[in-house]
């Protein structure tokens, strides 16, 4: 895991187009990818949220409201570290 200060550095390059180096994207895809995996296993387990809820709010948080776009297959990924 990085930083936390390192993690918004990365994602304020990546959301201003300025040029990532290879090892840096795959950085910051591994750490979106954990806090995706975190928030779904957060919300999975809530009382109060219907079933499977927590897949779309989580894409949302993590990935669309930081204008990217979700890699393919996400969801799977995650689910089998579940």
């Amino acid at each position: 895991m990085i930083s936390e200060e390192q993690y918004r550095e990365l994602i304020r390059k990546r959301q201003h187009k300025d040029k990532l180096t290879y090892q840096e994207r795959k950085k910051l895809d591994h750490a979106l990818f954990l806090k995706y995996c975190s928030c779904v296993k957060t919300l999975k387990y809530k009382k109060d949220l219907q079933a499977n809820l927590e897949y779309p709010f989580c894409m949302s948080s993590v990935y669309t409201k930081r204008g990217f776009k979700s890699p393919k297959g996400v969801t799977k990924r995650c689910k089998k570290y579940e």
